[in-house]
């Protein structure tokens, strides 16, 4: 590459951003925007994607330069590996703490895994079971095998993830990869703005019927939270701990340069594994979190782990994780979407009902009069958007966050991140070349796991209870 090109780069680069500018500008003054919560990532791509050629063609209002599209149609695949690679990095830095807490809220933080699982695995069964039904009655329609995974992937997963299916699906050599990855962006854009207004609509419902424990709901969410910036600069969060200085090195620097460590280590043993054992499929951010997991553990051996402050790296992530989905939602391929889109319909209105019945029910029956109602809307705020979502919602409901969940729901979130370390491989080797039947028999099996571990969950928490 010479010079030129990388100024070109630098340039498409920069037009990203200025949609992400322009998203921030329209979240803010956009009423419709605030009230749906929509990051300005997602608004500032959904508007590239509106005036440029994958919507017009040669007639688009900007006919951006076709370097500019490729890079963008390879930057989510880059990006996303520093993103994954960060989620181990600075765990356990207080280990003897967080083992004491766990062993007194195991009951707790075992049915908050199982139940909130349960809400993103029903997802995946009615995508592949709209797959086998859509197929079985029209079978000209032309679905993918795969068709279906990306309703878990959008819904439970968010835009951030649902970025992170076609570069998975290409590393598998899946020809359908850019299709599945608009596919996904799109559940991802239906359940987002979906699971916000439904759970707002829940929330009131549950205000009239007094299902709400908290003494301060009424407050409700800051005008703040909904334009996205406070113009006081008192309550303006730090972006963390300065955690050495920049007369040697900057903070930034550190956390940055560990997460392309991390990932430049797992491209290349990747590229090992693929002669090693060629039978094997992982996507290089499955590598890059192994290579932090260890890079982790190293730091911690040495008591390095001053070195990290999760906020910092949090903010990193954020970052590129915001380009990597306007990257993604620019590029969608409209026209492959547009094939699919009554299949796509059907199986996000029935992925609603579904996530619907295995969370507020479910919720009921274990919780009780122990917060029940604003654990299920945290729940059905993720799986049904992104973090954000199931936070504002909880805070709409719970303004003061007087009860447990966030910490309840942070730990049992831990947990399932720790038992997808051991589901996701095998989900990915059906994935790169198992039919939708087995893919569908497949989440069965992880669906009956989670709810085993709710189960544990709900005896141990009696057990706990009797024994008192």
């Amino acid at each position: 590459m010479n010079v030129q090109a990388f100024q070109n780069g630098l340039v498409a680069l920069a037009v990203l951003f200025g949609f992400l500018f322009i998203g921030a500008f329209l979240r803010a003054k956009v009423a419709l925007f605030r009230r749906w919560m929509l990051p300005a990532s997602v608004i500032g791509g959904f508007i590239g994607l509106l005036l440029g050629p994958q919507l017009w063609g040669d007639r688009a209002p900007l006919p951006f330069y076709e370097e500019w599209t490729l890079l963008w149609q390879v930057l989510p695949t880059i990006l996303i590996i520093p993103v994954f690679a960060a989620s181990p990095l600075g765990m356990f830095m207080d280990d003897k703490k967080t083992k004491g807490r766990l062993r007194a809220m195991l009951p707790t933080v075992l049915m908050m895994t199982g139940l909130f699982s349960l809400g993103g695995s029903i997802q995946y069964l009615v995508g592949y079971g709209v797959n086998m039904a859509v197929t079985a009655v029209s079978p000209d329609t032309g679905l993918y095998r795969t068709f279906g995974y990306e309703l878990g992937q959008g819904f439970a997963g968010g835009h951030g993830t649902a970025t992170a299916l076609g570069p998975i699906f290409q590393d598998f050599g899946l020809p359908w990869w850019n299709t599945a990855q608009g596919v996904a962006l799109t559940t991802a854009t239906v359940g987002l703005i979906g699971g916000t207004l439904f759970g707002l609509i829940f929330i009131n419902r549950a205000s009239r019927k007094g299902q709400l424990q908290a003494r301060s709901m009424k407050q409700g969410v800051s005008r703040e939270t909904l334009q996205g910036y406070t113009t006081d600069i008192q309550a303006q969060n730090s972006l963390g701990r300065e955690t050495t200085l920049g007369n040697s090195i900057e903070t930034l620097s550190v956390h940055l340069g560990l997460l392309l460590v991390a990932s430049a280590l797992a491209i290349l043993f990747s590229r090992r594994m693929r002669v090693w054992i060629p039978t094997l499929y992982l996507p290089v951010w499955f590598y890059a979190m192994l290579m932090m997991y260890g890079i982790n553990y190293i730091l911690l051996k040495l008591k390095l782990h001053w070195l990290i402050d999760t906020k910092v790296k949090s903010r990193i992530t954020g970052a590129l994780s915001e380009i990597a989905i306007i990257a993604a939602m620019i590029t969608i391929p409209i026209k492959a979407v547009s094939i699919f889109i009554v299949p796509i319909l059907i199986m996000c209105v029935i992925g609603f009902f579904a996530t619907y019945f295995v969370s507020f029910p479910l919720y009921r029956r274990a919780f009780k009069d122990n917060y029940a109602f604003e654990r299920a809307i945290m729940s059905w705020g993720v799986n049904t958007g992104v973090m954000i979502t199931g936070i504002t919602l909880l805070k709409t409901s719970d303004p003061e966050l007087e009860s447990p969940v966030m910490n309840d729901f942070s730990m049992g979130f831990a947990l399932m991140s720790v038992f997808s370390l051991f589901i996701t491989p095998l989900d990915y080797q059906f994935l790169a070349k198992g039919s939708t039947l087995q893919l569908f028999l497949l989440n069965i099996g992880i669906f009956s796991f989670y709810a085993l571990i709710a189960l544990l969950g709900f005896f141990l928490k009696r057990k706990q209870a009797n024994g008192k």
